[in-house]
């Protein structure tokens, strides 16, 4: 982080320095219940608006509602904002908000030597910290000497602001993550209109509740106007040549995804239909969508995870683009309707917003290991396409991929997101629809096949001959009358077939279609011809490529590439591995891909893996990265 120094400012009758900076990383750290993501969300919100480039991680609890004031029960936010383009929410944050000792506790070891500690000091009682093993108050014992801490009664100050408002004191307690939001905010010079009118609109129907909140918000910007111990703030200027032109807003992976499956049967010319089950990280996606029937989308919340794939395979057979929407424990229910799907020939897409495994896991942690799930988690030959986004943003561009295969290729198709893309957040362009590729696709109108003896017939497993996908018929078309169900079906006809013959044409000529779908070939990002190639997919491509970036400037040749689609793997991905001595594959799982890299194309990869439930960071790629460098 750079800094530069300007003369003070002159703020009422104050002068304070105001020192600018390229990037700053804050973590809001406080317990469930203290409002941390709603915190971290307006102060996301107001730096979009401000022209910052951003990345956000939000951090939640596992259980519902852990005790109040534990480790197990602290949530956090952590954004990195800055004045140039950034791809990760920061390895350590430069400020720790803590509410109370367990988020003390839970985060400090992340924050370095020097970095800014604001601590709600109202919170450190004698039980508080005893009941996460301060026996002593770490205020007072000498362990914060290494970082600049400013001790802050939040609680107090906060009801000293709202005394006028007649709350109950536990109501008006609830206010001081405002209070911390309206302090950081004046630390860093962010707008405030907007987070007024928020709080305004989001208790509309409780407006005391709303006017408590805007003066609670206000007095912490007025504490750290007129407090001695906040002397500087901070100016991060906006990212201005991160962005090529368009309009922008801040969006987060599964609201971008939300958006591009509406863009997608949009662009289709078909009704959406989600049939889905709630779990975490994947439930926001249903929340959205049932938001838009006025786009065509039709949510359905089933009773359980096999209900929902069933409908939306009975949409998709009605004619409508299907999607079911799930994590991997889900993914493991559905599995026979998957099955079915790929014997039924029908465009289906099945997101799994991938979380911690296995069983229930960790439902809120991040991780990347349901790929050989979605490659083979099946019984018999049931090949199914896979295509994972990179980065929040791209979550609609993948949604729509997926789509555009699912319908040319009448097949299921795995989105592989995870909760890492799911909850964090960046800067996305809003595309023009002229930018979007047409998804319009036939249904079958009438017979396709002539038999021997003139009759003019439907075939229901007649196929493209170029994508080897079978007519799409919607029931109650006349003529169009065929059978379905996951029987083996006789190639053409579609009539239930046991001959072994059959059997295994239809096998292979299932695989075949999947084998063959056109998808980009792979690029590589290789300026100075590097022996060492980093290959990653899914949400690695910002801690990749953040590290590749701090290699670069230090004058190490390394090439980067990422990979979109899963299967089928790139047409030209054999040829790139076979280019460099070493290739890297950094993986949130036990090295799937690299097995799978092994297998398809019998080449040695290295294999890196984190399966801790947090995405990697940048430093320590790049650390690993430079030792292959000196290793080649």
């Amino acid at each position: 982080m750079s800094v530069e120094t300007t003369a003070p400012g002159t703020t009422g009758a104050r002068d304070k320095e105001v020192r600018r900076l390229d990037r700053v990383i804050i973590r809001f750290a406080g317990d469930s219940g203290d409002g941390m993501q709603l915190t971290g969300d307006r102060f996301t919100s107001e730096t979009a608006s401000f022209g910052n480039d951003l990345s956000t991680l939000p951090n939640f609890p596992a259980e519902i509602r852990a005790p109040a004031g534990t480790l197990p029960g602290v949530s956090s936010f952590q954004l990195h904002f800055a004045d140039h383009d950034i791809l990760t929410p920061g390895d350590a944050p430069d400020v720790l908000v803590a509410m109370n000792p367990a988020a003390l506790k839970a985060n400090i070891a992340d924050v370095p030597r020097g970095g800014e500690v604001i601590v709600n000091t109202d919170e450190f009682a004698k039980r508080a910290m005893a009941k996460v093993g301060y026996l002593t108050s770490p205020l007072e014992d000498g362990s914060l000497e290494g970082y600049r801490v400013h001790p802050v009664p939040l609680t107090t100050l906060t009801l000293e602001a709202l005394k006028e408002f007649g709350l109950p004191r536990k109501e008006a307690e609830r206010s001081k993550n405002m209070f911390a939001l309206g302090l950081l905010s004046w630390m860093y010079h962010r707008p405030t209109e907007g987070t007024e009118a928020f709080l305004r609109r989001k208790f509309a129907k409780r407006p005391l509740i709303a006017e408590a909140n805007v003066a609670a918000f206000r007095a912490g910007w007025n504490f750290g106007e007129t407090t001695e111990d906040f002397a500087v703030s901070y100016e991060v200027a906006p990212a201005t040549a991160a962005f090529p032109a368009g309009t922008y807003r801040n969006i987060s992976g599964n609201l971008a995804l939300s958006y591009g499956l509406i863009a997608a049967a949009r662009q289709a010319d078909l009704p959406l239909y989600l049939g889905s089950y709630p779990i975490t990280p994947a439930s926001d996606i249903l929340h959205e969508l049932s938001r838009h029937k006025n786009f065509g989308v039709r949510t359905f919340q089933a009773e359980d995870e096999i209900a929902g794939i069933g409908a939306a395979l009975g949409a998709a057979f009605g004619g409508s683009l299907a999607v079911t929407t799930t994590s991997g424990p889900g993914v493991a229910l559905k599995s026979e309707t998957i099955g079915l799907a790929v014997s039924l020939e029908l465009p289906l897409l099945i997101v799994d917003i991938q979380r911690g495994g296995p069983s229930t896991g960790l439902p809120t942690k991040t991780e990347q290991a349901d790929l050989l799930q979605a490659m083979y988690g099946r019984n018999g030959e049931a090949p199914v396409p896979v295509v994972a986004p990179r980065t929040p943003g791209d979550c609609f561009d993948a949604a729509l991929e997926a789509a555009r295969i699912a319908l040319a290729y009448r097949t299921p198709v795995f989105l592989l997101s995870d909760g890492y893309l799911a909850n964090g957040s960046e800067p996305w362009r809003v595309p023009d629809t002229g930018e979007l590729p047409d998804l319009r696709t036939a249904f079958a109108t009438g017979p396709n096949h002539t038999l021997p003896d003139g009759t003019d017939v439907f075939w229901p497993y007649k196929r493209d001959p170029e994508t080897l996908a079978r007519p799409w018929a919607v029931p109650g078309t006349p003529g169009l009358e065929h059978r379905i169900g996951g029987i083996e079906k006789q190639d053409g006809t579609g009539n239930i077939s046991y001959d072994p013959a059959n059997h295994d044409f239809m096998v292979r000529i299932r695989q075949a279609k999947i084998d063959n779908i056109t998808v980009p070939d792979l690029a590589v990002d290789d300026p100075d011809g590097a022996r060492t190639l980093v290959l990653g997919w899914g949400s690695t491509y910002g801690p990749i490529t953040a590290a590749v970036r701090r290699i670069r400037r230090e004058g190490g040749p390394i090439a980067q590439a990422h990979l979109r689609h899963l299967n089928p793997f790139p047409k030209n991905l054999a040829d790139v591995l076979k280019k460099y001595e070493r290739v890297i594959v950094p993986e949130m799982n036990l090295g799937q891909l690299a097995r799978l890299l092994r297998a398809e194309f019998l080449t040695d990869v290295t294999s890196f893996t984190q399966i801790n439930g947090m995405p990697f960071k940048a430093e320590q790629l790049a650390d690993i990265l430079k030792e292959a460098n000196r290793g080649q």
